[in-house]
C-alpha cells in the first residue's frame, strides 16, 4: 500500500476517534453553578418597650389641723339604740331626702355602726372647708369601711353643687387615696323640687362631672380625707375653697353609705319611688322596712356664713333662746353664757354653748 495513503488513513482515523470521544456522555467539563448567598440580614429581635414610668403627683398644699373654732354643728340620730327592734331611732323621711338607714335591706337585721352618723361639724379657714363626720363605731374588722361624703349647695337653692366622697379612709394622715370630687355642671340635681320627691319625674344624671380623682385633675390638691387623729370613729374631709370658687356662704350636709352613695343617683329620692325605697321607721307601716334604699345615712343641712331664713330645703332647725333664758324662740339674738334649755334635750339634739344655739333634726 502506498505509504502516503497509509498516513492519510491514519490521520482520518485519529480525527474520527477524537470526535467520538468528545461526543461521549460525561466527557464534557461541567461548569459549576455559583451559589447565591442570602443577602437579607436575619431579623433583629425587638426588645419590649420599658414599663411606663409612674407619675408621682406633686402636692403644693396639704390640709393642716382643723381650726379651733367650728363654723357649724348638727347632731344626728343614734340608731344603735333601736337596732335590736329593727327600726331607726328617728329622722328617716324619704320624701324629704332624710335618711336614717344604717341597716341591710328588707330584714333590717344587720346594723352597720360604721354607717350610722351621730354627729357632724363644719370648720373652715382661708384655704379649706372641713367636714367632720362622727360614726357610731367601726365595723367588725375595726375599720371605717364605707363611703363618706360632703354635699355642698353654694347658691343656697337646695340643689347640691358639689359632692366630695372619701372611700374606706384608714390613715390618720391626710391623703387623697379613695377621694373624689364631683360637680353637677348641668344643674339637674334635685330636679324641679330640691330635696323633695318629684313624683312622676325621672331623676337626672346627678353629679355628672368627675373633677378630681385621687390626686388626678386640674388641681391635685382639690380634696383630702383622713381618720381623725383624736377619734378613730370620725372621718375628716377637706375640700379646697379655691376649687369651689371660694364661697363666702353655703349649705352643707354629710353622708355615709355604701354602693348607693353614688354621684349619679342624686337626689336619691328622685330615682326611686317610696314603695321601692321602703322606710326604716317601723311606724310607717305601709312602707316599712327599708328596701332598695338601705345602708345609708345623712345629716340635715347646716348654714355657714349667713343667717338662714328657715325656708332653705333640708335645713337643720335652729332655735335661739329668748332674752330671759327660757325655752328657745326663733329669731331672737342669743345672750352670752346662756344655759341649755330643757327643750333642747333629746335624741339628735345638740346645744352649742358658745353660740347659744340648739341644733336638732327636722323629723
Amino acid at each position: 500500500m502506498n505509504v502516503r495513503l497509509i498516513k492519510v488513513l491514519f490521520i482520518l482515523v485519529s480525527l474520527i476517534s477524537i470526535l467520538l470521544a468528545c461526543s461521549l456522555p460525561g466527557s464534557a467539563t461541567e461548569t459549576p453553578v455559583p451559589v447565591v448567598q442570602d443577602t437579607v440580614p436575619p431579623a433583629t429581635e425587638i426588645a419590649p418597650p420599658p414599663p411606663p414610668t409612674e407619675v408621682v403627683i406633686q402636692h403644693a398644699l396639704i390640709p393642716a389641723d382643723l381650726p379651733a373654732d367650728r363654723s357649724s354643728h348638727a347632731g344626728d340620730y343614734d340608731s344603735s339604740t333601736t337596732a335590736a327592734k329593727k327600726t331607726s331611732a328617728g329622722g328617716d323621711r324619704f320624701t324629704f331626702e332624710r335618711f336614717e338607714r344604717p341597716f341591710n335591706a328588707n330584714t333590717m337585721d344587720v346594723y352597720f355602726s360604721q354607717l350610722d352618723i351621730v354627729d357632724t361639724l363644719v370648720f373652715q379657714d382661708d384655704s379649706w372647708i372641713y367636714g367632720s363626720i362622727t360614726l357610731k363605731g367601726p365595723d367588725a374588722s375595726n375599720a371605717l369601711a364605707g363611703r363618706y361624703a360632703l354635699e355642698l349647695d353654694l347658691d343656697l337653692d337646695g340643689k347640691g353643687d358639689w359632692l366630695i366622697i372619701a372611700a374606706n379612709p384608714a390613715s390618720t394622715d391626710w391623703g387623697v387615696q379613695g377621694v373624689q370630687a364631683f360637680q353637677d355642671a348641668n344643674k339637674d340635681v334635685g330636679s324641679k323640687l330640691p330635696m323633695l320627691t318629684d313624683e312622676g319625674v325621672a331623676g337626672g344624671d346627678g353629679f355628672e362631672v368627675l373633677v378630681f380623682d385621687q390626686g388626678n385633675g386640674k388641681d391635685p390638691d382639690t380634696a383630702w380625707a383622713r381618720v381623725s387623729p383624736s377619734d378613730p370613729n370620725t372621718v375628716e374631709i377637706a375640700v379646697k375653697r379655691s376649687v369651689l370658687g371660694d364661697p363666702a356662704k353655703y349649705l352643707i350636709n354629710m353622708w355615709a353609705g355604701n354602693s348607693l352613695l353614688n354621684p349619679a343617683l342624686f337626689d336619691i329620692n328622685d330615682h326611686f319611688t317610696h314603695e321601692q325605697a321602703g322606710a326604716a321607721d317601723v311606724s310607717l307601716t305601709f312602707f316599712y322596712p327599708a328596701k332598695e334604699v338601705s345602708e345609708l345615712d345623712n345629716s340635715c343641712r347646716m348654714a355657714v356664713g349667713f343667717q338662714p331664713t328657715g325656708q332653705e330645703p333640708g335645713l337643720c332647725e335652729v332655735f335661739f333662746p329668748d332674752v330671759s333664758g327660757g325655752d328657745p324662740a326663733p329669731g331672737q339674738p342669743p345672750p352670752q353664757g346662756c344655759p341649755r334649755p330643757q327643750s333642747c334635750v333629746g335624741n339628735g339634739d345638740y346645744w352649742d354653748s358658745i353660740k347659744c344655739v340648739c341644733n336638732h333634726i327636722v323629723p
